[in-house]
Parts: C-alpha cells; structure tokens; sequence
C-alpha cells in the first residue's frame, strides 16, 4: 500500500511544544493508535458475538428493527431535529462573537450553503437518525483541485463500516532510542488519517486507502470504551434489554401456544396385562378413537396422520388392575394468558437504558399540555439529554464551516481557532413543555423590566436590560430594531422621539386637558351663593 495520501489539508502554524509529557494526549476523537509499519487491530467481545466496528456497528442496526427500540429511537429523532415547512432546523449563533459584522454576514452565507450541500432541510431526520443509531458520521469533503478558492462543490456520506480513523505513532529501533527521552518515545505521533476499504474493514489488517484527515468529516457520539479504544453508539446500553424484551417475547408466544388447548387424559385399564401386551393394547385403542386429519398444501389432499403425536394432543395413560378403571378428564389451558406484565417491565426497562421517558410508552394516555410546574423530572431530564445530543452532533457543522471558511479565505486558520470557541447553533425546539416554560420565563423577564425600568440611564443601561434580562441575541436586537423603525414609518406606531403639538404640549403644561370655556354669567352665578354664604357667616 502506497504512503501516499488521497485528499486534501489545511496548513497549520506550527506550534511551540508546551513541556514534555509522560502520556498521550487524549483528545477522544474516536481515533484508533497504531505503531507505525506494522498491522493492528482489536476485538471486543459483546455478549461473544461482536469482534470489531463492522459487526458492532450491523448489530446497532439490527436492533432499531425490533418496534419498541425503533419507537424510542423516533422520539429522541423528533425531539431533537424539529421544524415545518418555513422553519430551517439548525441557525449558526454569532452573537458572542467579536468580529465585524461583514465577517459575521459571511460565516451565515457559508453555513447557509453547507446546510445546502448536506440537503439539511429535507433530509435531516435521517441525518442525525444515522448518527444515533451507528455512533459515528462520516462524510467526504469534495473540492475542486484546480480551484479551492470555490469551496466545498459536494458532500458524500460514507459508510462507517468501511472507515475508521488511525493514529499512527513511531516506532524506532532499540539502537535509535539511546539518549532519546522517554517522554518523546511515548508521545511522538507520526501522522494521523483516515482508512477506507470500500469493501468493508472487518479484517485487523491496515489494508485500504489512506486519506488526509482535512478531507474528511467526522462527527462521533463522543461515548467511548476507553479500556479497547472503541467509539460506542447510544444505543449500546441498550443491547442487553433489547435481547431480553426479544426472548420474553418469544418465550411467551411459545407459552401460549403450548398452553393454550385444553387436553384430555384417557386412563385405560389394563388389568393384569404384561408390559408388552399393555403397551400394545393401548396403541390399538389410541388408534381405534384417535383420528387426525390433515391438510396437504403442496398437495391440496387430505391425509391420515395419527402415527404422529404432538405436545398439544391428549394423553394415553395405562392404568393397572386395583385402580378406578378406564376415566377420562380434561387438563385445564393456560390460566394467565393474558398477563404481559413482564413484557411490559422488560419494554419500560428499553426505553429507561435509552433516556426516554416511561410515559411515552402508554400509547392510549392522552396528550395533555399542562404548566411548566406540572412536568414531570423524566421529561425535564429528556431535554437534557436532548440538549447534549445537539451540543455533540454540532461538532459535524463546526469541522464543515470551518473548511468552508477556510477554503473561501473568510478568515485564517489561526483565526477560526480563536473564533470557533463563540460560534453556537440553535436548534428549533418543538416541544410544548419547552413552549410553556419560555412562556412562564418570559413573563418573569418582563416582570422584572417593570421593576428595573424606571433605573435604566442612573444604574443600568438599554443595552444591558436587553441582552442581560431580555436575553436577547445580537441578531434579535437588529432584527428587533428593524421593525421598530419600519412599523413607526408605517405609522402602525408612535415614534416617542417626535415633536408634540404645541397645543398638546400647553395642555399638558397645565396640568392635564385644557379646562372648559365658562361664559361671564355661569362664572358670576357660580360665585355668588359662596359670597352669599359668607355674608351670612
């Protein structure tokens, strides 16, 4: 196999070392270390049938057919990728970042068009279903060679049965190792890359395609087992209760089937025959009563088949002389058919090793939007972990913005470094319960406006009220700004700033709405019963 690597890189500054180090360096990127010229491999022993990611990652696979894994699996999909028809599923969030706002309006337009290229809009269920269920994503950074300066042209999703990626570390000879320091000969990595067999690498062998690591994405579960160096899927605690469900299932089918005739007991009595002569005497009276007629399908006839017997006939049994004769009774079926309390134990223990609430597996409860204060802790932890799904599946957009931008001269690779620490993504939120309590936060927020309000310009500033109480983005404030003074040159509201008629402005001067006009009369009527009143006093 050639050294030579397929693909493209980003050229990095190279940094000064920072002291030397009696470990490795673990930066969990999911990454296999290998000595370099030899080969390598691994095998992990799951219930003794997995030996490496090609069959760990069929066996995830195999376990989303079963219906309830499957149902769970659609729930953490739905909660995490929501969106209509008018919405997009993911937004990049700039507001923490100290740049100009033409960079700013660049980054969108580049996180805009690798939204294009993955086709995000349309096909981002099945995107992130993908990562869940395999525990990794990789996709292939196409450009064009001749012109780099265009950017990203294409994005192809590669199977991860057939990649893995590899951490090549030195191996020197016992004669070069004199005088070297022991932290070098622990630490020193020779070259990092991804291996690609497109036949898939289920073999310990390094045979396949060596490609630069710029060129491709990868985005993992960030799950690992760190004693045999595996990226593991989320669904991976789930494994066992999955096989348990499976074979309660089974085990009650068989139950049922075998259980579920009634049977009946034929003692016949055999007096003082000999065992032979007993035994042959109670085949001819089995044969004489017993008649089992079945259907051919291959043959559309109908055959004799009473030389056979099943677990779910009747029973034949001699009796001898002494006892109450030939009797004949019925062996009652199954008395718990219709018991699934193990299965319904065994499917809430599934949805449990999956972080999904129990409450979602009661299909005939009804859907009821309550407060915020009526959640339950199980959804409240829900969102949790749905929160950190999309914190790590956002590391996919991150690496594509960052070649994107790169490559497109938006900014340096020195430079993305210091700003990709302040870029976030939203994720469109559906979720009722989330509605209510930013509903109930709001009001708490604007509430708390109405007490600050009349301290803003001594002790606290618009700007802070905004962003610190409000919690109002940058692009929210400008998009707010925005309508404000559009909806003012509408006319659809006031502008507080205008200038006041000169008759508003005296009215108010004096104190409110110009008093009404009083005719000389009324006035001189009005006064006289209070002088009458004092003449009197």
């Amino acid at each position: 196999m050639s050294n030579h690597l397929f693909g493209f890189s980003l050229e990095r500054a190279k940094k000064v070392p920072k002291g030397p180090s009696f470990v490795q360096k673990d930066n969990m990127d999911g990454s296999q270390p290998i000595v370099g010229g030899g080969y390598y491999g691994y095998s992990v022993d799951f219930d003794g049938s997995v030996r490496n990611d090609y069959e760990l990652i069929s066996r995830y696979r195999e376990m989303v057919m079963q219906p309830e894994c499957d149902s769970a699996v659609d729930d953490i999909v739905n909660e995490t990728i929501c969106g209509n028809f008018d919405d997009v599923p993911v937004e990049v969030e700039l507001s923490n970042l100290k740049a100009s706002d033409k960079i700013k309006k660049l980054i969108r337009e580049e996180f805009h068009e690798v939204m294009r290229l993955l086709d995000f809009d349309n096909r981002s269920y099945e995107i992130f279903r993908r990562w869940y269920v395999d525990g990794r994503l990789f996709y292939h950074k196409i450009i064009d060679p001749k012109n780099p300066r265009d950017g990203l042209t294409e994005l192809r999703y590669i199977d991860p049965r057939k990649i893995r990626k590899v951490t090549e570390y030195e191996a020197k000879r016992p004669e070069q190792l004199r005088g070297v320091d022991m932290n070098t000969q622990l630490t020193q990595k020779s070259a990092e890359y991804f291996l690609y067999n497109p036949k898939g690498l289920k073999n310990s062998t390094n045979q396949g395609i060596k490609i630069t690591s710029d060129s491709i994405t990868y985005c993992h579960s960030g799950i690992m087992d760190l004693n045999k160096n595996m990226v593991l899927s989320h669904l991976h605690k789930a494994i066992k209760a999955v096989n348990q469900l499976r074979m309660i299932e089974d085990s009650l089918v068989i139950y049922r089937l075998s259980r579920a005739p009634e049977r009946r007991i034929f003692y016949i009595d055999v007096g003082n025959l000999p065992k032979n002569k007993a035994e042959q005497y109670l085949r001819e009276v089995m044969g004489r009563y017993r008649n089992k007629m079945v259907y051919d399908s291959n043959t559309g006839e109908i055959k004799d088949d009473k030389k056979f017997m099943s677990m779910m006939e009747d029973f034949w049994l001699p009796r001898r002389e002494g006892g109450r004769g030939t009797e004949i009774s019925t062996l009652p079926g199954g008395q718990n058919l219709g018991e699934l309390e193990d299965v319904k134990y065994f499917q809430k223990k599934l949805y449990k090793a999956l972080n999904v609430p129990g409450s979602r597996l009661e299909t005939e409860t009804t859907f009821n939007i309550g407060r915020a204060a009526e959640i339950t802790r199980d959804e409240v932890k829900f969102q949790k972990f749905i929160a950190r799904l999309r914190k790590r599946f956002s590391e996919l957009f991150m690496d594509l913005l960052k070649t994107q931008v790169i490559l497109k001269g938006v900014v340096t690779l020195e430079e993305w470094e210091d700003m990709k620490e302040h870029i976030q993504f939203d994720f469109i939120a559906d979720n009722y319960f989330t509605e209510l309590k930013e509903i109930e936060i709001r009001n708490e927020r604007m509430n708390q406006v109405n007490v600050m309000d009349p301290y803003v310009g001594k002790y606290f500033s618009v700007d802070y009220m905004r962003r610190q109480v409000l919690k109002q983005t940058e692009t929210e404030i400008k998009e707010m700004d925005e309508q404000i003074k559009s909806e003012m040159e509408a006319g659809i509201i006031a502008d507080p700033n205008a200038e006041m008629d000169p008759a508003m402005a005296a009215g108010d001067e004096g104190g409110g709405a110009p008093a009404a006009e009083v005719a000389p009369n009324e006035q001189e009527s009005a006064v006289e019963p209070s002088d009458a009143r004092r003449g009197e006093f």
